[in-house]
């Protein structure tokens, strides 16, 4: 498995790898890699509002979704969901620093590297094998002239 394929298989429901990360035995989930899932935009919206989840009328729709679509693809995979709702709390904003594609900007705000501050998790996927990552990416405050 690639993250590639996670990525083509998170894809038909407007979901992208917003970040990946090694783990070890002595972490939260385990060991293996821990893809972290959000929305791919343009397109993640008008996705949602397809949903049997977002035309119910029942209560948190977003997150109904979410644990119904990344089940769906970490069962489809061979691996194990996460989510930043529900009980236990898992540390998405550890795993999302750890993940070399997020960082604490100077006013302390998650940034993306390519969402900026409009990133969102919507679910992680911890799978056994320890995939190939790509290179860490550059925080984008780092690089920005303008400073605001």
């Amino acid at each position: 498995m690639t993250l590639d394929e996670v990525a083509t298989a998170a894809l038909p429901h407007s979901l992208a790898v917003m970040g990946a990360f090694h783990t070890a035995a002595e972490d939260d989930p385990g060991d293996g890699t821990l893809i972290l899932l959000g929305p791919r935009e343009p397109g993640f919206w008008p996705n949602f509002q397809a949903s049997p989840e977002a035309r119910d009328g029942d209560r948190n729709p977003m997150d109904r979704w979410s644990y119904r679509v990344i089940t769906h693809i970490a069962d489809a995979i061979g691996g194990r969901a996460f989510f930043p709702f529900g009980t236990p709390h898992q540390p998405f904003l550890r795993w999302a620093l750890r993940s070399g594609r997020a960082w604490s900007s100077p006013v302390h705000l998650l940034v993306h590297d390519t969402a900026g501050l409009m990133v969102s998790y919507r679910g992680a996927i911890l799978v056994p094998e320890r995939l190939d990552l790509p290179p860490l990416s550059q925080s984008p405050c780092d690089t920005c002239e303008a400073k605001p």
